[in-house]
């Protein structure tokens, strides 16, 4: 149980810090998408972009929560639900700012990657 808790929380941190250092890079990267960022007016390759941030760092969580767990379903599982209630309120907020198919795109790539991500781990890996 400690094992899948401390996947869990492991997971969660690893989306936090691989979103923020890959956000962080498209803010010092594209200063067109720093200039728009609080406005959040982004473009169409802009809010890509952020999807793929998205994916990337769910990804991650995914692999990490796997790793921790040696591939504990219900952990994984737990890692992407917790992910996509965590998101709800803010996706709530930003409705008429995202039309409908990013937040759509958003949330399958969310839970979708902490899928693929964990899929990537082996059940028995070597440490």
């Amino acid at each position: 149980m400690a094992r899948g808790i401390a996947g869990v929380a492991g997971g969660l941190v690893a989306w936090m810090v691989v979103a923020t250092l890959i956000n962080l890079a498209l803010r010092y990267g594209w200063p067109a998408y720093a200039e728009v960022e609080k406005e959040m007016t982004f473009t169409l390759a802009m809010m890509e972009a952020r999807l793929i941030l998205s994916a990337v760092a769910s990804g991650c969580a995914g692999a990490t929560v796997a790793w921790i767990t040696r591939r504990n379903d219900r952990a994984i599982m737990i890692c992407a639900a917790l992910l996509f209630v965590l998101f709800v309120p803010t996706h709530y907020e930003l409705w008429q700012t995202f039309p409908l198919w990013y937040h759509v795109a958003f949330f399958v790539l969310l839970v979708g990657m902490v899928f693929a991500g964990a899929a990537l781990v082996r059940r028995d890996p070597a440490f």
